[in-house]
């Protein structure tokens, strides 16, 4: 083998060979904070154990020396030196070549190397900070998914784990974190070297450096783990919330997986420069501030409600991907969902008051939304370069993952899919599993087919939607591809149908193996529930109970209107009102019922009590007003005060002003409520907005505009500027350059670009793009941009691109591109959308690209299906006069 070995067979490779694997990695870094600068050595503990001439590792942007590796043998004091190194700079390789096949067994490779601290928020790289007034640079790392090459040269994949020993020699009066707690400090004036302990084997994607000046709280967990959180020095009070949250969530996951906290110490940091939510480093969870600082007095019920949230995820990981990790990112759905839907298992536990199953419903619509694309990609997916792995973290991985979840744990029972879960985590602790093993476990552990019902999830893309009619006491089923085009899909899955009629006292459920199905409701139910409907309309069936199934319903004929009963009568639970609403409002985008029939629905919701719904309600107003000012412009007007109308209640329930004692819905509810009044033209909304942020601007901590409400006054501030009256533009400016919170800053980002004046949204874009606004952040900057901003939004990204594709990377960078690619709604714009991108395209935004193109051709193909809908007009009309 050895023989026959050369430098060409390595390159393009999805995997690096195995007939050598690291066991321990000795490294030792020396960031240099004001030359941006790092210098390092690592010495790697290889076990040998295939003949080969060849070592082949993963490193890129290091440089690295030809006299500062060798290789020696266990047991033998010779330095075999490589005889050539060759770095792969596509394929991100370090090749090391020997003279002799290398002996079998434990060897030690040493490398020394040194790097830039870069401004990219991957690898080894500095975030910017003010301490006492003076500028500063922190050093941090970020390696998911391959970036711990770009710190020090190792085998990069999740599948090699290994044991870390790590040494930083940082300024004496720095904090210094990594993955173990310190067991050693050398002082030598202002320097000091620090010694941290051995982890347990882990993957590199996992490790974690961070070096700055920072303040913490802490707490310990009842079986004295000790728990920190760092901020910024000055913000200790802000960590509080997030402190109390994960000493109660490690203690509620000891439980739940049964196998305790592997670590000796646990701390979380908030990073002012941070790509990605949070990354769930072993031991040493790094945070954008916005997901782990809360602030009492400024901050919204939904920053808490964050903060949670992703707190919860990212301790998940501890054991859901940390402990037993993916064995390649093909799997990385295991990660991600898992960690998605546990984190909501956690919030349910510590704040039953919030309803969080009912919001989960939020995340299940986004994975909906992605997989009804014909460019959406199977939950499993071939993972063949190292540039691929970025484009999976997405709504399919993470949403539609969490969402499958759920579905498989309602099959089975919350206390079977537990105790599964447990034993999975215990058996493939410190070691790497695939999906398949986690199949095999919860098979084991209930006795269902559980391999073959998920695989026709997680191997194919897509979903079915379920048209389901009643003739002559049988109710038909039959399942088809559903997708967001309106085309026929070729998909078929193995449906879990759960089934109520006429109440929740009995609940039918089945699996639908087969393309259709005929079932005898008489025989499901008897038949004093199948006869309370006799009147005309009011007998109803529910499908997808609870919305626990991945799938959507279509209800035909007298179903249809028995259901409309259901919603009107109170009958439904909150979760069922929101799944028929967003049913509904996908397959009328798919052109498969009318828009006149959403509307006509949407009236049914008129006096709806729940946060989550009222909040889905205002998401599909929003996409609906857009759609028909595309395609009936006349009828703008008119479909602004429907919408208005339909919020008119929630808007006098809640009012301006928090009440004492309400609860933490109706907090994040009225700023809802209020935001889409205020982008709707409600007169009375924007003039009492505009009087409250007058009272804002003149006192920062006036009780006129809490945190709930601010975003509503900033729409509607925005709103009303244009470039001849510029007050709230500049105004809103004063605000974000004089917090320095970060949710405060990116609460008015996010509204900036929402003038319906075209040219103050190009210089709001172009603020995005200035040193006023961190790289992290310029995603919420685009986010509101105006409809009548969009084509001046297109013009900017394509003259800013060369820029924005050199500066901004994984999501980030796919972001620009669905964020002002999508909203378009015609086949010409697609057309010149693709042409552009033509000689522009790579890897890291392709399939972005598609998607955000296919979105923009189902938009064109609403866009005529709602020029032929005959009804519009008079639906809008009947209910302006009905309300």
């Amino acid at each position: 083998m050895a023989e026959t070995q050369s430098l060409e067979q390595f390159k393009g490779q999805a995997r690096l060979p195995k007939f050598a694997v690291p066991k321990l990695y000795d490294l030792f870094l020396k960031p240099d904070l004001d030359a941006c600068k790092f210098t390092g050595t690592v010495e790697i503990t290889v076990d040998v154990v295939g003949d080969t001439r060849f070592l082949v590792l993963n490193a890129a942007d290091l440089t690295v020396g030809n006299e500062s590796i060798w290789f020696k043998g266990h047991g033998s004091s010779e330095k075999l030196y490589p005889t050539e190194i060759t770095t792969v700079e596509v394929d991100e390789l370090l090749v090391l070549l020997f003279s002799d096949v290398l002996p079998h067994g434990k060897g030690s490779l040493w490398i020394g190397f040194d790097g830039i601290l870069n401004d990219r928020m991957k690898g080894f790289y500095r975030s910017a900070y003010k301490h006492s007034g003076e500028n500063k640079n922190m050093a941090v790392t970020q390696f998911e998914p391959a970036d711990a090459r770009r710190c020090f040269p190792c085998w990069d994949e999740p599948a090699f784990k290994a044991a870390f020993k790590i040494i930083l020699e940082v300024p004496s009066d720095h904090v210094a974190l990594s993955n173990m707690p310190v067991t050693k400090e050398e002082v030598n004036g202002n320097v000091k070297k620090l010694f941290y302990q051995e982890s347990p084997i882990m993957s590199t994607y996992l490790v974690a450096v961070v070096v700055g000046l920072f303040d913490f709280v802490e707490a310990s967990t009842t079986d004295g783990i000790n728990v920190r959180v760092y901020c910024q020095v000055g913000k200790s009070n802000q960590g509080k919330f997030a402190l109390d949250v994960a000493v109660k969530t490690l203690d509620l996951y000891k439980e739940y997986f049964a196998v305790p906290y592997p670590l000796p110490k646990l701390d979380m940091i908030a990073i002012p420069d941070f790509a990605a939510g949070a990354m769930e480093n072993y031991g040493l969870v790094t945070y954008r501030e916005t997901a782990l600082l809360y602030d009492e007095r400024h901050s919204a019920a939904a920053n808490k409600q964050r903060v949670a949230t992703v707190v919860g995820h990212e301790l998940a990981h501890q054991w859901f991907g940390n402990l037993v990790t993916m064995e390649w990112w093909t799997h990385l759905w295991l990660n991600e969902g898992f960690a998605t839907w546990v984190s909501y298992l956690a919030a349910d536990s510590l704040f039953p008051e919030w309803k969080i199953w009912t919001q989960f419903l939020d995340d299940t619509v986004s994975g909906l939304r992605l997989d009804a694309l014909a460019e959406s990609h199977a939950i499993e997916v071939d993972i063949n370069h190292a540039n691929e792995i970025d484009e999976i973290f997405d709504a399919i991985s993470y949403l539609k993952g969490a969402s499958l979840i759920r579905m498989l744990q309602c099959f089975l029972g919350a206390e079977c899919f537990q105790k599964s879960l447990a034993s999975y985590v215990k058996r493939y602790a410190f070691s790497n599993a695939k999906t398949e093993d986690l199949w095999d476990v919860l098979e084991e552990g209930s006795g269902e087919p559980v391999k073959m019902l998920m695989n026709s999830w997680t191997k194919q893309k897509g979903y079915p939607v379920v048209h389901v009619t009643l003739r002559d006491e049988k109710l038909e089923l039959e399942q088809s591809h559903f997708l967001a085009s309106g085309s026929a899909g070729a998909g078929k899955w193995i449906v879990p149908i759960t089934l109520c009629c006429g109440s929740y006292a009995t609940t039918k459920k089945f699996l639908l193996e087969t393309k259709s199905e005929l079932i005898d409701v008489s025989q499901l139910f008897d038949s004093s529930v199948t006869n309370t409907g006799e009147k005309a309309g009011c007998f109803w069936i529910k499908l997808n109970v609870d919305q626990t199934g991945f799938y959507r319903v279509k209800y035909n004929g007298e179903l249809e209107t028995g259901i409309r009963y259901a919603i009107e009568n109170n009958k439904l639970s909150a979760t069922d009102r929101f799944g028929i609403l967003d049913d509904s409002y996908a397959l009328c985008m798919a052109s498969k019922q009318k828009l006149s029939s959403l509307l006509s629905l949407m009236t049914a919701y008129r006096q709806e009590p729940e946060h989550t719904v009222i909040s889905h309600l205002i998401n599909v107003s929003y996409k609906v007003i857009s759609m028909i000012a595309d395609a009936r412009p006349e009828l703008s007007d008119g479909i602004k005060q429907f919408v208005i109308r339909l919020l008119q209640h929630s808007a006098e329930r809640l009012g301006w002003d928090p009440k004492e004692g309400e609860s933490h819905l109706d907090a994040m509810l009225r700023g809802e409520v209020l935001s889409a009044l205020a982008q709707f033209g409600h007169s009375a909304t924007r003039d009492e907005a505009l009087k409250r942020f007058d009272a804002f601007l003149n006192d920062r901590d006036t009780p006129l505009l809490p945190p709930d409400t601010r975003h509503a006054a900033y729409v509607a501030v925005i709103r009303g500027v244009d470039k001849t009256n510029k007050y709230g533009y500049d105004s809103l400016l004063k605000i974000y350059r004089e917090t320095d919170l970060s949710q405060e800053k990116t609460r008015i980002l996010s509204c900036l670009a929402s003038s319906p004046d075209p040219d103050i949204v190009s210089e709001a874009l172009d603020f995005v793009l200035s040193s006023e606004v961190r790289n992290q952040d310029a995603v919420y900057g685009i986010a509101g941009i105006s409809r009548e901003g969009r084509e001046v939004a297109w013009k900017w990204l394509k003259e800013k691109w060369e820029y924005i594709s050199k500066t901004w990377t994984g999501f980030l960078i796919t972001r620009f591109v669905s964020t002002i690619v999508s909203p378009f709604s015609s086949d010409e714009k697609a057309d010149e959308i693709e042409e552009f991108f033509a000689s522009r395209v790579t890897p890291a935004i392709s399939r972005n690209l598609k998607q955000s193109l296919e979105r923009v051709r189902i938009n064109a193909n609403w866009v005529r299906s709602i020029r032929n809908d005959d009804s519009l007009a008079a639906v809008i009309k009947e209910f302006a006069q009905k309300y």
